[in-house]
Order: structure tokens, then C-alpha cells, then sequence
């Protein structure tokens, strides 16, 4: 298991723009066996809530051609994030959608469940 993951992830190679965003380590398999593995850490950008307000256009412009969420923090603190609208929208559909997986596992975890002919017997009306 542990060599396939290092073979997924030996693709990863830095560029001058991941510079400080990979981390190259050896990881041991087995008794006396290593490889080099190289794990890709997602580091969010911070900006200061005063750097929103002195450079929006370019905030927002930098969303929009990275597609990464940047993180606005007041006071020392997380304060907003800033995505694309895509991204936003992607991730309010994914929500939905693990809701009414989340809704359905009640569901069917307090026994509220119908059989193939009681379900089409319910949507007869709306299949026609």
C-alpha cells in the first residue's frame, strides 16, 4: 500500500511557482527499505483584512485566474474568505447533494424506506 502511494505521489516536482509548498522526505516501507516521497502541502493564501480594502481589484483578479480561496484575516484572526463565484457554486451544489445523501441515511436508519412497488405506486400520479 505504501509503495503505491509513493508512486502516485513521486510525479510531484516543484516549480519556481510551489517553491515552499512541497516537502520532500524519506519514507520508510518495510524493515530496511526507503524511498523518496514527495507530499504536496495546500498552504491557503492569507492577506490582511487593510490589503482587501487597498487592493481589491487585484484580490479579486487573482481568484479569478488561480481559482484558490484566499484567506482575509482582521485582527490576527480568520475573518472571511475570498473564492471565485464557480467554486462557490460548485461547493453550495456538493452541499446539497451530501445533505440529501445525510437525509436519506436518516432515513433509512430509522426504517422510513419504501419498496420499488410502493415507491412508483407514490409516483404514479407524477410519471404519467
Amino acid at each position: 500500500m505504501y509503495r503505491a502511494i509513493a508512486k502516485s505521489l513521486a510525479h510531484l516536482r516543484p516549480t519556481a511557482q510551489d517553491r515552499g509548498q512541497f516537502f520532500y522526505g524519506f519514507v520508510r516501507f518495510g524493515t530496511l527499505d526507503f524511498e523518496r516521497v514527495a507530499l504536496q502541502y495546500h498552504f491557503m493564501r492569507t492577506e490582511l483584512v487593510t490589503t482587501l480594502k487597498r487592493q481589491a481589484t487585484d484580490l479579486l483578479a487573482d481568484i479569478e485566474r488561480d481559482k484558490k480561496p484566499i484567506l482575509i484575516t482582521q485582527h490576527g484572526l480568520p475573518s472571511a474568505y475570498l473564492v471565485d463565484v464557480e467554486s462557490y457554486q460548485l461547493q453550495q451544489e456538493r452541499m446539497t447533494i451530501l445533505e440529501g445523501i445525510a437525509r436519506g441515511e436518516v432515513a433509512v436508519s430509522e426504517k422510513r424506506v419504501l419498496t420499488q412497488a410502493q415507491a412508483e405506486k407514490r409516483l404514479a400520479k407524477w410519471l404519467k
